[in-house]
C-alpha cells in the first residue's frame, strides 16, 4: 500500500482509537470493595458513586471502587472484621460502632453533647476529629480526613411517644453494637438491645424491640415509619461515618493513586454532609404524611438525668481527661 499523508493520519488515528478502546476494556490496576450499611438511596451512597466515578477517570481506570451498600458483605461487626483482614478494602462505618476496636472513637457520640451542626463540623475538622483519627491509626487502619455525616439521632417507638426520660424505663429500645449506646439508654432506665442494623426492620415488626434511635433520613430511607408510629426529637446524638481503608491495601496504591482518591472521597464527604442535612430538614413532613407523630421533649430534662445517674462521669473516667477536655473545648461546655 502507498504511504501517503492521508493514509499515516489515518493509521495514527487507529492507534489513538484503538489505545482508547483498550483503555476502557482494560481491567483496573485496583479492584476494592466499599461497604457500608445504608439503603443505596441514601445520600452517602449516591455521593459515593460519585466519588467512585471520578476516582476511576482520574487515575485512568487504575482504580475501580466497587460498593455495596445495605450490609450486602455482612453486619458491621462482620464486615469490620473483614476490612482488618482486608477481605474488604473501604468501610464506612459510625465511630460508635467502631469503638468495639477503637474505644476512644466513641468519644463524639457522648450523649447531648453537640448543640447543633456549626460545633460539629468545627470539631470533627478540627482537633477532637484529628484526636479520633489518630486513635483509629493505632489500630491499623487509615481513616480519611473528613467524616460523614449520619445526623443527629431521635428516638422512634411502636406504643407510645416519648416526651420524658420517664417515658424511657424499661422501654425495649433497639442500640448499635457499641458500650456508649448501651450505657446511656441503661441510665435512663430503658431496656437497651444490641442488633445489627441490617436486622433492625425485622426486630421492629416482629416486636422483639419496641424503639430504636436513628437519624429521620436512615428512618426514611429503610422505611422504619411502616413499623414505627412515634418519633421524638430527641437530638440526643450526634452521629457520622468514618470512611476506613485497610492498611495494606492503601498502602499498596501508588501515591497518586492515594491522593486522587482521598481528594474525591473527602470532598464527596463534604458534599453528602450539606445533602443529609437537607434531607433530615425536610422528611419529619415526609414522615408526617407516611403516619409518624412527632414530639420535641424538653433535652435539658434528658442531660440532667444523665448527669444525675453519674453517665458523664463514668465515660470521663473511660475516655481519660485528655480526650474529655478536647471534646468539652470543642462544644464549648463542661459536660461533667
Amino acid at each position: 500500500m502507498k504511504i501517503t499523508r492521508r493514509t499515516m493520519l489515518l493509521g495514527t488515528g487507529a492507534v489513538a482509537l484503538g489505545a482508547s478502546i483498550r483503555t476502557k476494556a482494560h481491567a483496573a490496576d485496583f479492584t476494592y470493595k466499599l461497604a457500608n450499611n445504608l439503603p443505596v438511596t441514601h445520600p452517602l451512597n449516591i455521593r459515593l458513586k460519585e466519588a467512585a466515578d471520578k476516582i476511576l477517570e482520574e487515575t485512568g481506570g487504575r482504580l475501580k471502587i466497587n460498593i455495596f451498600p445495605s450490609s450486602q458483605l455482612g453486619n458491621d461487626t462482620e464486615t469490620l472484621s473483614q476490612l482488618r483482614n482486608g477481605a474488604t478494602e473501604f468501610f464506612s462505618l459510625s465511630p460508635l460502632i467502631l469503638s468495639t476496636l477503637v474505644p476512644n472513637a466513641a468519644i463524639s457520640g457522648i450523649g447531648f453533647a453537640f448543640p447543633d451542626y456549626d460545633t460539629v463540623w468545627k470539631a470533627m475538622d478540627g482537633e477532637l476529629g484529628a484526636y479520633a483519627r489518630g486513635e483509629i491509626e493505632k489500630k491499623g487502619l487509615v481513616p480519611m480526613e473528613k467524616i460523614w455525616d449520619n445526623g443527629f439521632r431521635q428516638i422512634t417507638s411502636s406504643n407510645k411517644p416519648i416526651n420524658t426520660p420517664e417515658d424511657l424505663k424499661g422501654f425495649k429500645i433497639r442500640v448499635p453494637p457499641s458500650p456508649l449506646w448501651q450505657s446511656m439508654f441503661t441510665a435512663f432506665g430503658a431496656a437497651p438491645t444490641t442488633i445489627n442494623f441490617a436486622e433492625v426492620y425485622t426486630a421492629l415488626s416482629t416486636g422483639t424491640v419496641d424503639g430504636q434511635e436513628n437519624p429521620l433520613a436512615i428512618a426514611s430511607t429503610a422505611k422504619l415509619y411502616e413499623v414505627q408510629k412515634h418519633c421524638a426529637m430527641t437530638n440526643h446524638m450526634w452521629d457520622g461515618f468514618w470512611m476506613l481503608a485497610n492498611k495494606q491495601a492503601w498502602e499498596t496504591l501508588p501515591e497518586d493513586i492515594r491522593e486522587i482518591a482521598a481528594k474525591h472521597l473527602n470532598e464527596s464527604a463534604i458534599a453528602q454532609r450539606t445533602d443529609t442535612a437537607k434531607v433530615n430538614d425536610t422528611v419529619r413532613e415526609q414522615l408526617t404524611q407516611s403516619g409518624m407523630t412527632f414530639t420535641d421533649p424538653d433535652k435539658a430534662a434528658f442531660r440532667e438525668t444523665l448527669r444525675s445517674a453519674g453517665f458523664y462521669a463514668e465515660w470521663k473516667g473511660k475516655f481519660g481527661d485528655e480526650a474529655w477536655a478536647i471534646l468539652e473545648k470543642a462544644v464549648g461546655t463542661s459536660l461533667g
